[in-house]
């Protein structure tokens, strides 16, 4: 199972990810959850990933071909907010949960991920968003200013006594 934690912290934003993908018992494998794409002195935005590889995979690369294209509207290096970020992001992982889960449905199974997306913009704030399968998102804030993804239920205790944006 996969874990991400990110932090927002009044010095910076700490991501952390493993990278263990388990599909049944004896087939674990290690498959990347940390994306991070730059553009020094303008933008940094780095994104996790959890749950199904064929969602995050599709999500990720679809994303990336946005970037590489240039001029397309739906690049993440393109937004000028890091609200705007987490918006293109939960509208392409919104579309691609939608399309595999038709056809995982066929097979009465069913797929979901989750995303973090964190950054800044030059002249714009650190932010960091939980982006949810449909697309929707929340914000880290000064009162939680950590979030979570992947299999996180015994790290929550710990990081709601421990982490403050002072961290």
């Amino acid at each position: 199972m996969t874990y991400c934690v990110g932090l927002l912290l009044d010095a910076g934003i700490v991501l952390l990810s493993d990278t263990r993908t388990n599909a049944g018992l004896d087939n674990i494998a290690t498959y990347r959850k940390m994306f991070l794409f730059e553009e020094p002195g303008e933008r940094a935005i780095g994104i996790m990933t959890a749950g199904s590889l064929s969602i995050t995979q599709t999500t990720m690369a679809r994303l990336t071909d946005a970037i590489e294209e240039g001029d397309n509207p739906k690049s993440i290096m393109h937004a000028p907010t890091m609200l705007q970020v987490a918006e293109i992001v939960g509208g392409m992982l919104s579309d691609v949960t939608s399309e595999v889960s038709a056809k995982m449905e066929r097979m009465s199974q069913n797929a979901t991920a989750s995303m973090i997306v964190a950054g800044q913009r030059k002249g714009g704030p650190m932010r960091m968003f939980l982006i949810y399968p449909e697309g929707n998102f929340i914000e880290a804030t000064a009162d939680t200013p950590f979030l979570q993804i992947g299999e996180h239920k015994y790290g929550k205790p710990i990081l709601d006594r421990v982490i403050a944006p002072g961290t």
